[in-house]
């Protein structure tokens, strides 16, 4: 199993999410297709994966590939919980777009997140559309589809990749399936993963003191305005509090300044009188 390093998951705080190019190897791809095409029967939520995906079956191998494994179980900790699961084949010459959303209605939770694992079983071409995103913008709270009316925002992103790639999202980052304007149907499978364990210092956790995670954690994105943009590092701040456990943690005073509560006098144990 190979976990995250603390960078890759500084990384998957601020972009929301992380990307695994050609993880799955090329046997699993040519078997996927049909697979996919055939569907994968449906789990009731919350059902721990062995239940949902029987030991060598293709669900079930997918997340059991060492790099996947390794990524999940840094993300959402040992034994997660299937949420949902689905295939999604988006038809030639379609046509249509998904709009911009998050798999979430507005999740206020700075201590937990779920995880979806998108996987590409062949290569996606930019005329296949991919899954288009928008780095860093997870932690901005907006209900499923409140983001449907945007077109394009400055920063976005396309989805170009070779057969094999596995995606791990965020839920709450905004993103959409472009229209395929290919003569190929394109393939993408999704999982959702429910923590069962608190999501701290599941990593590798040997470069933590890395200045490379800071540098990670201010990363900016171009749709970012300078005062409202400013919001997103401080949500990173906490969302880094709380999967390292340190509550000093800080970037630039953000979340230091605004959780300043001093005691009162008395409570401190100054007397007044004494002055």
């Amino acid at each position: 199993m190979q976990l995250l390093t603390s960078v890759q998951m500084a990384h998957f705080v601020a972009h929301g999410s992380l990307t695994l190019t050609s993880v799955v190897p090329a046997e699993m791809n040519a078997e996927a297709i049909g697979v996919l095409s055939a569907g994968i029967a449906q789990v009731p939520y919350g059902t721990p994966v062995p239940e949902a995906f029987a030991a060598g079956s293709f669900p079930r191998r997918l997340v059991d590939l060492p790099a996947v494994a390794g990524a999940l179980r840094s993300l959402v900790g040992p034994s997660p919980n299937i949420d949902h699961h689905a295939v999604h084949i988006r038809p030639p010459r379609e046509g249509a777009a998904q709009p911009l959303h998050g798999d979430a209605i507005i999740d206020v939770r700075p201590d937990a997140f779920d995880v979806q694992l998108m996987y590409y079983p062949h290569e996606v071409t930019l005329d296949m559309g991919g899954t288009l995103s928008v780095p860093g913008s997870h932690l901005r709270r907006t209900n499923e589809s409140d983001t449907g009316r945007y077109q394009n925002l400055r920063g976005q992103t396309r989805l170009v990749c070779p057969a094999g790639t596995v995606v791990l999202l965020h839920h709450g980052l905004w993103h959409g399936g472009r229209r395929n304007d290919t003569d190929r149907p394109r393939y993408m499978f999704k999982i959702r993963f429910n923590p069962t364990v608190p999501q701290v210092r599941l990593w590798d956790t040997d470069d933590l003191a890395d200045p490379a995670v800071a540098e990670q954690l201010r990363t900016d994105f171009p749709w970012y305005e300078q005062a409202t943009g400013r919001l997103e590092f401080y949500n990173r701040a906490r969302m880094w509090r709380a999967l390292t456990g340190d509550e000093t943690f800080d970037l630039d005073h953000w979340v230091t300044r605004v959780t300043n509560r001093p005691r009162p006098l008395a409570a401190a144990g100054t007397d007044r009188s004494s002055r």
